[in-house]
């Protein structure tokens, strides 16, 4: 049962993060809201099978995603050692077979083949997050960033090619509009 391993990863989230520090969030009503369904919100947004979630920290959003999703391949990118030990020791304490944590920069990764959706959750400014990882989307594939409040002057700041989407997301134990999901894609030049 998916829940029982929401459980089981917060447990052994607070367990590490007494030793190592992985999150500065220590209650665990909070860590429930702004790491499990702060993830699990981009649940409707992913598309096709491979993911990257990139920078993720100790797991977030890529661990809970997994959970949900074991049909997809989640790839959770971070250049932090001890967070990608923890991703790997999650993993596996989960039995998540489509998990892959990789220590490395988004932009040094080069894994041979793009990703129908990337993830980023709270890493950089949108035009920073293109410029460190768009590269990695697949072509017709979504680059959802995750984002607190509206970001407009990021948006007016993102290059071309990139189009947007933003939507307003609702996750259980956050302030209404302290969410949002800016979907990039990148659209085709003609000269």
């Amino acid at each position: 049962m998916n829940e029982d391993r929401f459980e089981r990863l917060l447990d052994e989230l607070e367990r590490w993060n007494r030793k190592v520090s992985l999150t500065a969030v220590r209650d665990r009503g909070r860590m429930r809201a702004l790491h499990v369904e702060d993830s699990l919100a981009a649940r409707p947004l992913l598309e096709g099978t491979r993911v990257l979630d990139v920078g993720t920290g100790p797991g977030f959003p890529g661990l809970p995603l997994a959970i949900a999703e074991p049909d997809r391949e989640f790839t959770l990118l971070d250049s932090n050692s001890r967070k990608v030990l923890f991703v790997q020791h999650a993993a596996g304490v989960l039995g998540l077979d489509n998990v892959t944590a990789v220590r490395a920069r988004a932009q040094d990764y080069a894994p041979g083949h793009r990703f129908d959706t990337v993830i980023a959750r709270a890493l950089a400014s949108l035009p920073k997050l293109v410029e460190i990882a768009g590269h990695h989307l697949g072509e017709g594939g979504v680059f959802v960033a995750l984002k607190g409040r509206y970001p407009a002057k990021e948006i007016e700041e993102l290059p071309a090619p990139w189009s947007y989407d933003v939507l307003e997301l609702g996750v259980p134990g956050l302030e209404r509009g302290s969410r949002h999901a800016v979907l990039l894609r990148k659209q085709e030049l003609r000269g």
